[in-house]
């Protein structure tokens, strides 16, 4: 059965180009595994960098949107499948049944949102599939370092650090879930 793998990045694609050329590699390199991406449904931004080079390389892509962002995100038509909610909650929700490892890229609050929501639910063992991160040129210091200041202060167990890996470039990202298929 085929993998899918959700990613979070943003409907923008900021100012600084490796971003969204880390997501059109992602996206080349996710197909060219036969794995596919379950990721926000939009055609803007690096969601819709990372859409567009796995639908290139002949990849399976869904998209999930709520109704109220469809305009907004501007929906990307061209998808294997495009699911449109009723709300943001339903939207996570299908996107972590509809997939077995999340990746987190460079993005804003929704980005945030969406990796603290499903870091979450690992946490409580509403799922146990792998979260990445990659901190590509220290984007995600900064979380980091606050989420080391949570431990410090013992709002997060240290042991809870664990529920999710960083990475710091593709390549490490690509072996880690290669990794972690092999032995699921």
């Amino acid at each position: 059965m085929k993998k899918h793998i959700c990613v979070y990045c943003g409907s923008r694609k900021g100012n600084y180009p490796k971003f969204p050329e880390l997501a059109k590699q992602a996206g080349r390199e996710i197909a060219q595994r036969n794995w596919g991406i379950v990721y926000g449904g939009g055609k803007i931004g690096i969601m819709g960098e990372i859409a567009n080079a796995a639908l290139t390389e002949g990849g399976d892509v869904i998209g999930v949107i709520p109704t109220q962002l469809k305009d907004r995100e501007v929906a990307h038509k061209g998808l294997t499948d495009l699911h449109e909610t009723q709300d943001m909650h339903t939207r996570k929700a299908l996107m972590e049944s509809l997939s077995d490892a999340f990746l987190v890229l460079p993005g804003g609050f929704g980005t945030l949102d969406e990796f603290f929501e499903i870091l979450t639910w690992r946490q409580l063992g509403i799922h146990n599939k792998p979260i990445f991160i990659i901190n590509v040129d220290g984007y995600f210091d900064g979380l980091l370092k606050f989420t080391n200041n949570a431990v410090k202060h013992d709002f997060i167990h240290k042991e809870s650090l664990s529920l999710f890996h960083v990475c710091e470039d593709l390549d490490s990202f690509l072996q880690q879930l290669e990794r972690f298929f092999e032995l699921s």
